[in-house]
């Protein structure tokens, strides 16, 4: 009898086991790719000018007819388009946040960054067993080829498009950490790696008191300038070209790095911490944006999995927890951190002097 109640036992378990998770992570790149194919063939953006019947999409798109209706209504069920009728009688319209961040037309525009994730990070991330194993890039570097970097910045167009879909990417976390600080103490900010200055006019924006640097490369600056005028903010965003290795830090109340210390070593990290130490008065803030790693590493799968792009994007790179930051920050010699949560997995963590 204590046989057969140990048996119901263990196959009322095995009921409770449930695979689905399994399946749906182990598969996720089918999905993936449904959503960086439409991004690529700039379906979001056709359909924020008008809903489109398959037949219409398929002659934008110049799509062979087998599977394109697969692929309409996978996007359907996956929450990016919305649809009446079905199949031959269907007409396709963009979700509400499809509509909103997938158009290119729109200054909210993201899609930039999956672009980017299609056309490199997808293959990139097929190696990640051999990153695992050797501890080394596994992008362009791992074939010889000039870093991606140095292909952008040679390319004036290619610049602009990079960091303007870096800046988009970020644009949500830009906007709340405007909001969400308090900057009645303060009267200048300078965003160090600050690429397309939309951190700087974000903050101008909604904080009309402030005056902000963006500071970046050279072959950033005309973007920069480009955008703080286009933004209306060019009286209040000043563009400062300078290597944020190698120069020092201008002085302000604020020190903001989005997505900067990531792509860096420990002691790159400590060394850039420690410069805006340096030129901060007392008092100031060091306000750090990125997809900051929860304490007990179980939560931030996103800012966990960055941190494995880094492996395979940089030399060194890798996020962090907020209480690795706060080490970092103390012994540079800041008094206090907290952490300020904004959009999803992304949070600033500020250092006080």
């Amino acid at each position: 009898m204590a046989h057969v109640n140990e048996s119901k036992s263990k196959f009322k378990e095995a009921i409770r086991v449930d695979p689905s998770n399994i399946f749906q992570i182990g598969m996720g790149f089918w999905a993936s790719k449904v959503l960086l194919t439409a991004v690529k063939l700039e379906l979001f953006t056709f359909l924020a000018e008008k809903p489109l019947s398959g037949k219409q999409i398929k002659h934008r798109l110049c799509l062979h007819g087998r599977g394109m209706y697969d692929f309409l209504d996978t996007l359907v069920a996956l929450g990016f388009l919305e649809r009446s009728g079905i199949r031959e009688t269907a007409v396709y319209a963009n979700s509400a946040d499809a509509n909103q961040f997938l158009d290119k037309n729109k200054l909210s525009y993201i899609g930039g960054i999956l672009e980017m994730a299609n056309n490199r990070l997808y293959s990139y991330w097929n190696f990640l067993e051999v990153g695992l194993i050797k501890g080394t890039p596994q992008n362009e570097l791992r074939t010889g080829e000039a870093s991606f970097f140095e292909k952008i910045y040679a390319d004036k167009e290619k610049t602009r498009e990079f960091v303007n879909a870096m800046s988009g990417a970020q644009m949500g976390n830009f906007v709340a950490f405007a909001h969400q600080f308090d900057f009645s103490r303060y009267q200048t900010l300078c965003d160090i790696g600050g690429a397309g200055a939309q951190l700087s006019a974000q903050v101008v924006t909604h904080n009309p008191h402030m005056k902000c640097m963006s500071l970046d490369l050279p072959p950033v600056s005309p973007i920069a300038l480009e955008n703080v005028s286009k933004m209306g903010v060019a009286n209040k965003v000043e563009v400062v070209t300078a290597d944020f290795f190698k120069d020092p830090f201008p002085n302000a109340d604020v020190i903001t790095m989005g997505n900067i210390l990531h792509d860096w070593g420990l002691n790159e990290k400590k060394a850039l911490i420690k410069k805006a130490y340096n030129a901060l008065p007392k008092g100031g803030s060091l306000a750090v944006i990125e997809n900051i790693i929860d304490n007990e590493r179980r939560e931030n799968a996103f800012g966990l999995m960055m941190s494995l792009n880094m492996l395979i994007e940089t030399v060194d790179g890798f996020d962090y927890t907020m209480e690795d930051f706060e080490s970092w920050a103390l012994d540079a010699g800041f008094r206090d951190v907290y952490q300020m949560r904004l959009n999803g997995p992304a949070s600033a963590v500020v250092a006080l002097k």
